[in-house]
């Protein structure tokens, strides 16, 4: 089986059968110049500086034989499905050049033209910032044999932590792409994946997408 090297000397197999590529919100109100973040005043170029990883990451899994899902942040147009902790914050539901921000449905909740899902592939919407969070991810990686997991997407610190401390605690061993996801700001970025890696690989494994790739194509 195809192996990736890792952070300390580590290495993760990569199953095909068994191991799935999570694509985390690369939405458009994340990655867009018109999109939610830009609009609170946070530059997006470092994450868009990403998105040419991704998408070699999402095409090597493909023809690999990898599982992809591919997940959305978003909630419902009358913010039904919001608690009311985030609901007090007024964040979602704003209007913006995309449409309501972070409302399912609208242009700015869609992916970006890079990393649009294929046919076929699995969109997972859901209300918060975990992937598993309201969702039926679980049963769903659960009913394919998925044990394994590739993670890459915006943002690091938020959605990418949240999901990836999520699936180790159901058991999945993970694997974070360190390049190909990002945050509004470097120190956010390499606070959360030294945070993943530190004390003997708490949250499971950190490598590169040149490595993957070299994984992958084998």
């Amino acid at each position: 089986m195809p192996t990736v090297a890792c952070n300390a000397g580590l290495r993760f197999e990569i199953v095909p059968a068994t191991t799935a590529l999570l694509a985390i919100d690369l939405q458009r109100d994340f990655l867009d110049p018109d999109g939610f973040v830009a609009a609170a005043g946070d530059d997006v170029s470092a994450m868009r500086a990403v998105v040419p990883n991704a998408v070699a990451l999402i095409a090597a899994a493909r023809a690999a034989g990898l599982t992809l899902l591919h997940t959305r942040e978003g909630y419902a147009p009358d913010l039904s499905d919001m608690h009311p902790l985030k609901r007090e914050r007024g964040v979602a539901g704003r209007a913006g050049p995309l449409g309501r921000f972070l409302i399912r449905g609208e242009p700015g909740h869609g992916h970006i033209a890079e990393c649009l899902p294929a046919p076929g592939e699995t969109i997972v919407d859901k209300p918060g910032f975990g992937s598993f969070y309201r969702t039926g991810l679980e049963d769903l990686l659960r009913g394919r044999g998925i044990e394994r997991l590739v993670l890459l997407g915006v943002t690091t610190q938020c959605c990418v932590s949240s999901t990836l401390r999520e699936a180790v605690d159901r058991g999945f061993r993970c694997l974070v792409v360190e390049d190909a996801c990002a945050a509004t700001t470097p120190e956010l970025h390499k606070a959360s994946i030294e945070a993943i890696y530190g004390e003997n690989n708490l949250f499971g494994w950190v490598s590169d997408t040149r490595r993957v790739l070299a994984a992958l194509r084998r």
